[in-house]
């Protein structure tokens, strides 16, 4: 029988039960694919994270989300960075996590977290057949980008009030689908959203990897690389985000709000 200790926390938030939560597992041994995948189902969270410390003293990050597998994942890298930090103490300044990404950092900056991803850059393109009729509202522009679509909507409103059709939006060919406005709070630049039904994540609650796109896409229109975002989700969640030439980076806070352990 093996016990797996796994922690659930809250990422890109300041207090519980808001910001998008993610089950963190460290590993102490050779762990499948297969297996990871069937914990990730376990969890039902829109991901799962799990780190094998490295020889040199790196760490390997995989994200499942429930059904899939994913290239990046912002929020549970937070939550994994939180975790090896708050809950087993480690000292380090900087940690290097290994990824189907490639090398992603996270450093601590007070009582928050910053990390440094790729920036994700994509191009204008027409709407595929069934976007714009699954998300019931009007584009202003659209991109694709190696994982997602982007939808620039007309009014950070429009994005709020939006009630999209997930069973169209499953069959689009991406990992999902994010949509933004200018904001029209003045404590952000933009707001978002993201769905994601394909990758089994309707809608994602605060989306990390999501920011790597709309930093370039709000730089370039508002002319300034340091933004304040904010994703209008249920539980909603906000982010500073900065772009460094091909670089992003993300500052957040997270809370652990569950400990736990998987037997099986």
């Amino acid at each position: 029988m093996r016990r797996q200790p796994v922690v659930q926390v809250d990422a890109f938030a300041e207090r519980a039960f808001v910001g998008n939560p993610a089950a963190v597992c460290v590993l102490d041994g050779e762990t499948g694919a297969e297996l990871m995948q069937q914990i990730a189902m376990e969890m039902n969270l829109s991901e799962t994270a799990f780190l094998r410390h490295r020889d040199d003293g790196s760490w390997d990050l995989r994200w499942f989300t429930p059904t899939v597998e994913v290239d990046l994942c912002g929020h549970a890298t937070l939550a994994s960075a939180h975790v090896l930090w708050h809950e087993h103490g480690l000292s380090d300044p900087e940690l290097v996590f290994a990824t189907r990404s490639g090398v992603l950092r996270a450093r601590q900056q007070g009582d928050a977290i910053e990390l440094n991803f790729p920036a994700v850059r994509g191009r204008l393109e027409e709407p595929p057949a069934g976007l714009l009729e699954a998300l019931g509202a009007p584009a202003r522009t659209v991109i694709r980008n190696r994982m997602d679509w982007l939808v620039e909507l007309e009014s950070a409103e429009v994005v709020r009030q939006l009630a999209p059709d997930m069973q169209q939006l499953s069959t689009l060919p991406a990992r999902g689908v994010i949509v933004t406005a200018q904001s029209d709070d003045t404590d952000y630049d933009f707001i978002s959203r993201f769905f994601g039904p394909g990758s089994g994540v309707p809608e994602d609650p605060v989306t990390g990897s999501a920011h790597c796109a709309l930093a370039p896409f709000w730089a370039d229109r508002l002319g300034r690389t340091s933004l304040r975002a904010f994703q209008a989700s249920a539980r909603g969640g906000a982010m500073n985000v900065v772009l460094e030439g091909d670089r992003v980076r993300l500052l957040g806070k997270a809370v652990t709000v569950m400990r736990g352990e998987l037997v099986f």
